[in-house]
């Protein structure tokens, strides 16, 4: 909706003298109009409202709103307009009231100050009636509550100035005797149940205009007592009729009705009793207790629950009888009424294994019973083997397992045929072959045999295994059957043939070899991920190659000239370049240009694309690395990106020389005589690249070792000549020292960039200080330069399965169960917190990632408070470190809770931020907090229950 129109001045009141000019404005964004209530205007609809002499009738409250109704929101301003000859101005001589309601009586002081010492008089000076209650305010007059017949009559307002009494013209007040209402009767309808012998009450709750009313029950109990606790408040009577049976028995059950009434009408509300032997727990399947499931298939497993007394525990059991393992035990949702309950259990993309017996449990004080749900994986057939058996050469074996039990179809086809067609000719239609084996929930095995001499000699058979969930099918050659049945023994192991065997199994072997060397290669991939929603809470990864490319992209190769390597990689490397004509003609702009070794493969090559159609789709945003351009034609790809002068975030913390912070905003043990703390980093190391591969600092590959002067000069060798006096001085205040308000900015560009990202239903699964850039005025950005970094010598990225993975900044669902949400984003900001508020360590220091710290995680372990965070950032890293992936924050609050912290150090002498940082980095705090906590829904959608996306 609009925002609400502003007056100017922007004043709730404004006082003139009798005879001034007033002159309002009022802007929105639209067409607004000026109303008041006690005056008119010729042109209502103007934007200025001009008294050119006021005089005591022009007080009044003037409000400002938009002409199209549906645009809401109200502007208003009072104007006294200060008489000491007419101290009171009175709109309407005669007001009209309902008894029992309130009444404004339109004594309108002209001077707030004429305005404390007011009272309410009778025109005849009679006393005000008994019980009278009323109070004034400047801006509306005099209120009245609770107006009675009695009120009625003449008044006047009167107003003691510099000792003398001023009072009003005399206004009328009319009173219309208030029609009599009905009563309102209400009960819980909710069934009751109770066990013979204990007690019941129940309440009726009547609500009576006036003191004639009248209450009574119809029970199906013989003996009941009944109690009345009334209070009389706002005009009304409001009665809790209370009925109880000390001890029921079965002739208690029944309707209980509660009837009132007045001289309007009757009114009643009724309950039922169930009255019972003993207490009961009944269990209802909401669906079929035996299921067939396809694999990685969803199932939702509910049961319906009546039970009294209450349940005391409830739980679900697994086991799979071809498992040893122990029963497994499964949270659920639970929904509960009165002696009702609901209970479903979510089993999501059931995996091979988890098929078996779901067994739901409930007890209370009294009794339990349990339901059972059996659970049966279905899955494709294969043919296991085709053979002619030993003991029957006589007869052809085709042996096939799956779930449900398939049937078997044979076929004949020509000699030389190599895989099933429609038109090879059906032999036998084996409807039920014989089970061999059956396991509990899981595959069955079948075999069907045909005779030999059926088939005929030098024809190619097929068997095909078909179920409801696909088929499958082998060839075999009735040639090679033949002689294999003639042959002799020690023909077949003729030493010919056992080197043949001997040479294929090497090469098998050194082939298996070269295959696992290949596999363990990293391969380049983009972290970044689109996801869209599919049936249910469930989400797929959009296959990028699948996203449109734009030409609008497209730049001339001829017109960038490269300059040094920032960046270097296994698989690519990120030049430095200047691109003439990007933007405007003739002119020169620094870029950063990602590009591919020239001994990339195509997975490379389409992997690289893929990223620059992510970019493009994804649009510009001033906390992310942006998209500038690109060359796909006439030559190998290059993505054209924004250049950050000072690298990643992790070098730069690490080359910070100092670092300025407050006593007051941390709990350190600083000097208590100081009001700041001047920490020199160690500086050992300089990153050749510029920090574009960024690791622990400990493995960085390119690194050299650098004095101050060499430190100088490399920061001089990137400043771009003839720099303009503006760019000077931002590039010596990027220069300065760090402080605390500089860690809390990049905390918040961070977390604008990610909310960004997350309102595009993008993820980033590889969020740390490595993959923030910093731009000029020290503008962090988010990027990804897996490109330009070895992660086979990166530490940061350890062995997973057949991937190398950042596991210290994964969430634990990432690690264990390979799901990756804008949730466990969020886990990774946490940790990229913690490495800005610890100046660039590396994540869980001294700690091995090994099977303790994969247990530590799992059990919630956290990190303590980083040297230079203050309390309420450490808050936030905690918060992300939720186990459970709903309750962590999501990225538009945390950029609202940071934006609080800057507030509190805004003030501070030393923090001197940049204006343009300052203006771009954030919202109103108060508007943007309430924004972020009503766009659950709408602006970021992944966020709604686990909306997991399994990879």
């Amino acid at each position: 909706g609009s925002a609400s129109p502003v007056i100017s001045p922007d004043l709730p009141t404004l006082v003139v003298n009798t005879g001034d000019p007033v002159l309002l404005h009022c802007s929105g964004e639209s067409e607004v109009a000026w109303n008041s209530k006690t005056n008119t205007f010729s042109n209502h609809t103007t934007s200025t409202l001009s008294i050119p002499k006021a005089n005591y009738r022009n007080t009044s409250t003037y409000s400002c709103g938009y002409v199209n109704s549906s645009d809401k929101g109200i502007a208003s301003i009072h104007l006294f307009v200060r008489d000491p000859e007419n101290v009171w101005y009175i709109p309407y001589f005669r007001i009209g009231g309902i008894e029992g309601g309130n009444v404004d009586l339109p004594c309108l002081i002209t001077a707030p100050e004429y305005g404390a010492n007011v009272t309410l008089i009778k025109d005849d000076a009679s006393p005000l009636p008994p019980g009278t209650s009323y109070s004034f305010s400047a801006e509306k007059g005099v209120r009245l509550y609770n107006v009675q017949s009695k009120h009625k009559g003449y008044y006047r307002c009167q107003a003691q100035i510099n000792g003398k009494m001023k009072n009003s013209s005399r206004i009328r007040l009319l009173i219309e005797e208030a029609p009599e209402k009905p009563v309102s009767v209400m009960m819980d309808p909710a069934d009751h149940v109770r066990i013979v012998g204990e007690p019941f009450r129940v309440t009726c709750r009547v609500i009576a205009p006036s003191h004639k009313y009248d209450i009574r029950w119809v029970t199906a109990a013989k003996t009941v007592k009944t109690t009345k606790r009334t209070d009389f408040e706002n005009g009304n009577y409001f009665i809790n009729d209370t009925l109880s049976v000390t001890a029921v028995t079965m002739e208690d059950s029944g309707k209980y009705v509660c009837i009132a009434n007045n001289s309007v009408g009757f009114r009643n509300a009724s309950t039922m009793l169930q009255v019972v032997e003993r207490g009961y727990v009944h269990l209802i399947p909401g669906q079929a207790t035996s299921q067939e499931v396809a694999l990685r298939e969803s199932v939702k497993l509910q049961v319906h629950i009546k039970a009294y007394p209450k349940l005391l525990q409830w739980v679900w059991e697994h086991t799979n009888p071809l498992k040893n393992s122990k029963t497994t035990i499964f949270k659920s949702q639970m929904i509960s009424g009165n002696n009702w309950y609901n209970n479903t259990l979510f089993l999501s993309r059931l995996k091979e294994g988890e098929g078996g017996f779901y067994r739901f449990y409930a007890l209370n004080n009294v009794t339990n019973e349990s339901v059972t749900f059996s659970i049966s994986l279905k899955s494709s057939p294969r043919v296991c083997k085709i053979k002619v058996p030993a003991d029957d050469p006589s007869t052809l074996q085709c042996t096939a397992i799956g779930y449900p039990a398939p049937r078997i179809e044979w076929y004949q086809c020509p000699i030389h045929s190599d895989r099933y067609s429609e038109d090879y000719r059906l032999i036998r239609n084996d409807s039920r072959p014989q089970v061999v084996n059956v396991l509990p929930f899981q595959e069955v095995e079948v075999e069907s045999i045909i005779p030999f001499q059926e088939l005929g000699d030098n024809f190619t058979f097929c068997c095909m295994a078909i179920n409801g969930e696909g088929n499958a099918s082998d060839m075999f050659h009735s040639l090679t059957i033949t002689r294999s049945v003639m042959a002799l023994p020690n023909k077949l192991f003729s030493p010919v043939l056992s080197s043949c065997i001997g040479a294929l199994v090497l090469l098998l072997l050194l082939l298996l070899f070269l295959l696992y060397k290949y596999n363990q290669k990293p391969k380049y991939q983009v972290r970044w991920k689109i996801i869209e929603a599919c049936e249910g809470n469930n989400y797929i990864f959009i296959d990028p190659t699948q996203l449109p490319y734009n030409e609008k992209w497209e730049f001339p190769r001829n017109n960038l000239q490269f300059g040094k390597t920032l960046g270097a990689g296994a698989f690519g490397k990120v030049v430095e370049a200047t691109a003439f004509g990007l933007g405007k003609e003739d002119s020169a702009l620094k870029v950063a240009v990602k590009m591919l070794k020239a001994s990339a493969d195509t997975d490379e090559q389409e992997a690289l694309m893929s990223e620059l159609k992510i970019l493009s789709h994804l649009g510009h945003h001033k906390n992310i690395v942006n998209l500038l351009g690109a060359c796909i034609f006439g030559g190998p790809i290059l993505v054209i990106t924004e250049y950050c002068r000072y690298g990643d975030l992790l070098n730069f913390l690490r080359k910070a020389e100092s670092i300025i912070i407050q006593d007051s905003a941390l709990d350190t043990s600083l000097d208590s005589a100081a009001d700041y703390k001047n920490v020199e980093l160690e500086k050992k190391y300089i990153r050749s690249d510029s920090g574009f591969s960024s690791q622990g600092l400990e493995t960085y590959v390119e690194m050299r070792p650098v004095s101050s002067s060499s430190s100088s000069a490399a920061s001089d060798s990137v400043q771009v000549r003839g720099r303009s006096l503006e760019e000077e001085g931002e590039a010596r205040e990027d220069l300065r020292p760090l402080n605390l308000s500089d860690l809390l900015q990049f905390s918040s560009q961070v977390a604008q960039g990610m909310a960004f990202l997350a309102s595009k239903n993008c993820i980033h699964r590889d969020l740390a200080a490595r993959n923030v850039l910093i731009s000029d005025g020290r503008v962090a950005k988010i990027c990804d330069f897996g490109l330009a970094r070895d992660i086979m010598n990166d530490s940061n990225y350890v062995v997973k399965g057949n991937a190398r993975l950042p596991v210290k900044w994964m969430a634990p669902e990432s690690i264990f169960d390979c799901i990756y949400t804008v949730q466990s984003d969020v886990w990774s900001y946490g940790i990229l917190l913690w490495e800005i508020f610890s100046l660039g360590k590396s994540p869980y220091p001294g700690m091995v990632v090994n099977s303790k710290f994969y247990s530590m995680v799992k059990q919630g372990y956290q990190m303590a408070r980083p040297d230079f965070a203050p309390l309420e950032m450490y808050s936030i890293m905690q918060a992300c470190w939720s186990l459970e992936p709903t309750r962590r924050p999501t990225f538009d609050q945390i950029g609202c809770f940071i934006q609080k912290e800057l507030e509190v150090h805004k003030e501070q002498d030393y923090t001197n931020l940049p204006s343009s940082t300052e203006e771009d980095s954030g919202c109103d705090t108060s508007v943007c907090c309430e924004e972020s906590c009503d766009q659950e829904e709408s602006g970021q959608p992944l966020l709604k229950g686990n909306n997991y996306q399994f990879c």
